[in-house]
């Protein structure tokens, strides 16, 4: 049983980082306001791969709510880089560095919270985002750092490591997600749909991921 729990902490611990580093790319999407979705989307995933993880029955709605409950706050932030990306030229580095970092601290913040919740035997109906705000907070101060760790990496010319289990199917889906919503933006770039189209197409890809 002990070794049973440390490989599921393992396995926790992968899909925390691999969604970080997603995340972290999320906020690089050159489209206003779209990394937040984006971001908000892989959270959830995030969630729901936790759930599998630790035998614990997935309840979207509820995950959904949980997720703006907690990082209510430093989505606030991830706003501001969102729109420091209106600055031609300068804006579109310092926005996505600083929309990249907090989303990534973000994510690792609420995964931490979920594993935590998870070993100690609570499910998703019964999260308290109330009672677990301040250990989000501690722990978003944590994510930071890995944030900005991962983000040297990258610019150092080593790519954070995705690391593969046997989840890789779910973790795929992040993937995807992430790449399906680069293609919707390039085709509105090139005037191939219109804002509105982009928009619909772009509600109905996060909603069924």
């Amino acid at each position: 049983m002990k070794e049973q729990n440390s490989e599921r902490n393992k396995h926790a611990d992968t899909i925390i980082r691999n969604h970080v580093v997603w995340a972290m790319g999320a906020g690089f999407i050159p489209v206003l306001i779209a990394d937040i979705f984006a971001v908000s989307a892989l959270q959830l995933d995030m969630i729901r791969q936790l759930c599998k993880a630790y035998d614990v029955d997935f309840q979207q709605t509820q995950g959904k709510a949980i997720v703006t409950s907690l990082t209510s706050s430093t989505i606030a932030r991830v706003s501001a880089g969102s729109l420091v990306k209106l600055v031609p030229g300068l804006g579109s580095i310092l926005g996505g560095v600083t929309t990249s970092v907090f989303a990534g601290a973000s994510t690792f913040a609420l995964g931490e919270v979920f594993k935590k919740h998870f070993e100690s035997g609570g499910t998703i109906l019964d999260f308290d985002p109330a009672r677990l705000k301040k250990a989000y907070q501690e722990k978003f101060e944590k994510g930071k750092k890995v944030a900005e760790d991962l983000a040297r990496q990258k610019k150092e010319g080593a790519e954070p490591e995705i690391k593969v289990n046997k989840s890789e199917g779910d973790q795929k889906v992040s993937s995807v997600l992430m790449t399906r919503l680069r293609d919707l933006n390039e085709l509105r770039k090139e005037g191939i749909i219109s804002d509105e189209e982009f928009d619909q197409m772009k509600r109905r890809l996060l909603e069924s991921m």
